[in-house]
């Protein structure tokens, strides 16, 4: 769990700097920061699917996922319940697109997902310190044009990185490279929508499709019971 401390507390440091930074910027240098947000969410998520898309030994599940996802997660109104939650705390700002990105980008990444499994089955930290790094400057942007309110991802990411080390120290053998890749593929798609939407491309409700990421890991369960 080293590497999950270590992830954490960079995220909390960078919004606690970020927070700070944000005083003393004026309105068109957060236009400024939002736009490169946007592009750098955008070129993250596509930069996942073309690494991890070669890689797939199942070309149509990501499309199955996203469809089967999205269609759920707009069922459960994912995003309507999230943003209304965060009005509550926080006004009319823009802290609920905010925490949204941030926990796309923090959360859903490769690293963020292979880190936990090498830390619980081999003890290898490399993948959480990379990204705690990439995280340190993120969370630094972010908290810069969201506010002191990005704070709350770093909770987020802990519970998100601790409950996969717990499961991979649970179901080492059944977290297998072939999901992860599918998991990885749906994950970059998912973070590319976060930043369309903050490009204002089009608007996606990209917390609506967060039960894509679920659809991979059911149809790797279902195939080891019938395969």
């Amino acid at each position: 769990m080293l590497g999950t401390i270590v992830n954490t507390g960079t995220i909390l440091i960078g919004s606690l700097v970020g927070s700070v930074i944000k005083k003393g910027i004026r309105d068109e240098y957060k236009d400024a920061l939002f736009n490169a947000m946007g592009l750098a969410a955008a070129g993250l998520g596509i930069n996942a699917v073309v690494q991890n898309m070669p890689k797939s030994n199942y070309p149509v599940l990501f499309i199955a996922a996203l469809a089967i996802g999205s269609l759920l997660g707009t069922i459960l109104n994912i995003d309507g319940r999230f943003q209304k939650l965060t009005e509550r705390f926080s006004g009319k700002s823009r802290l609920g697109e905010g925490l949204s990105t941030g926990i796309l980008l923090f959360c859903i990444g490769t690293l963020s997902i292979l880190g936990p499994i090498n830390s619980a089955l081999y003890g290898d930290n490399t993948y959480l310190f990379t990204n705690a790094t990439l995280d340190l400057v993120t969370s630094c942007v972010l908290a810069s044009a969201y506010g002191i309110g990005m704070t709350i991802t770093a909770g987020v990411l802990f519970l998100w990185q601790g409950s996969i080390y717990l499961l991979a120290c649970l179901l080492g053998d059944f977290m297998s490279a072939d999901m992860m890749t599918e998991i990885s593929i749906v994950g970059g798609f998912l973070i590319a929508s976060s930043g369309i939407s903050i490009l204002k491309i089009k608007e996606i409700k990209t917390l609506n499709m967060l039960p894509c990421l679920l659809v991979p890991v059911l149809f790797f369960a279902i195939k080891g019971l019938f395969g």
